[in-house]
């Protein structure tokens, strides 16, 4: 069983990070916290062995996994993508259990996904709980900068009762647990993961433009790795919560006034899709769906048949990957 007292101190030790900063906690080398996972030849250490290259080609992808399981904490990666003619491939950091639990596993993603020449690299983020692919809850974005020039940092932030991901330590997407939620809520233990691969079949316009190899290898660079949680031993599935060095600041219950404006911009400005406004899919958003009426409008002016309900519009479900699951996405 979990220690009370320790689960408590790590998620008011993470939570004191909603507030914006993660610089305190410690960055590890790839060789404390991960393993590879596939691709091996395709994964290379650089030697200061914090920071680490995988790399797509004809043969292979690549991927690499931590080496414990977490229940909860704050996970974070500075993440470099690769330039120019990027379509079809898939960058991902995430969170998943899909190994243990194939018939009801949790999930939490990033994803990023090239584009052709002159257009930008998307961001799109997914929750799943209990095996809840009947309910998509994927959003995408535009970022505000080119994410192939220098690294930048993406994080998830995973409590009992709350997700948060961000970028540049920017929240852009907050998620709380509702009691209508049940079992949707991610709540079983996770390994964390990167990998990159060939997603020519929905990555890019809905697999109109794929991965071209000449352009090959595509390389993601990932370094100031951060895994800041309860460890849980795979056999005795008791965690051991890591405090690390924590906040003297006053902890706050949820995000602040200051960093909420910034996610409220943000969602205003870059976000491209979300299923709390997808008329087509739901006609009631789902309970954890808090609607925002400038987000709504803005989206409705994007795409009105998504967002506006005016007609049958399809989108297609997810489809089986090389190691979990993702969304369509189809705009450029």
């Amino acid at each position: 069983m979990v220690d009370s007292r320790l689960l408590l101190l790590l998620i008011c030790s993470v939570l004191g990070l909603v507030s914006g900063s993660s610089k305190d906690l410690p960055i590890i080398s790839f060789d404390e916290g991960y393993s590879p996972l596939f691709g091996d030849a395709n994964l290379a250490i650089l030697k200061d062995g914090k920071t680490v290259h995988m790399s797509l080609d004809e043969r292979t992808g690549s991927g690499f996994i931590s080496q414990d399981l977490y229940l909860h904490g704050f996970f974070s990666a500075s993440i470099k993508l690769p330039a120019d003619y990027t379509a079809g491939v898939v960058v991902a950091f995430y969170m998943s259990n899909a190994d243990m639990f194939e018939a009801n596993h949790d999930e939490l993603d990033f994803e990023f996904l090239g584009n052709i020449r002159g257009k930008d690299w998307r961001i799109q983020t997914n929750v799943y709980g209990n095996g809840s692919t009947n309910v998509g809850r994927e959003e995408r974005y535009h970022l505000w900068f080119d994410p192939s020039e220098d690294f930048h940092q993406y994080s998830i932030l995973w409590s009992d009762n709350l997700i948060i991901f961000y970028v540049d330590n920017v929240p852009i997407r907050e998620i709380k647990r509702t009691e209508a939620m049940g079992g949707d809520f991610p709540s079983k233990p996770m390994s964390l993961y990167a990998t990159i691969w060939d997603g020519s079949e929905w990555a890019t316009n809905g697999g109109r433009y794929r991965v071209n190899y000449k352009y090959a290898p595509y390389v993601a660079e990932f370094s100031n790795l951060v895994l800041h949680g309860c460890a849980v031993d795979p056999i005795e599935k008791s965690p051991k919560c890591d405090n690390g060095p924590t906040s003297k600041a006053i902890i706050p219950t949820g995000i602040m006034p200051e960093q909420r404006s910034k996610m409220e911009k943000f969602r205003k400005t870059h976000m491209t899709y979300s299923y709390c406004y997808d008329r087509v899919r739901y006609t009631v958003p789902p309970s954890e769906c808090v609607v925002n009426a400038q987000e709504a409008e803005r989206l409705r002016r994007f795409d009105p048949v998504t967002f506006g309900g005016r007609r049958h519009h399809h989108h297609g479900k997810r489809h089986q990957r090389n190691r979990s699951s993702q969304s369509e996405a189809t705009t450029i």
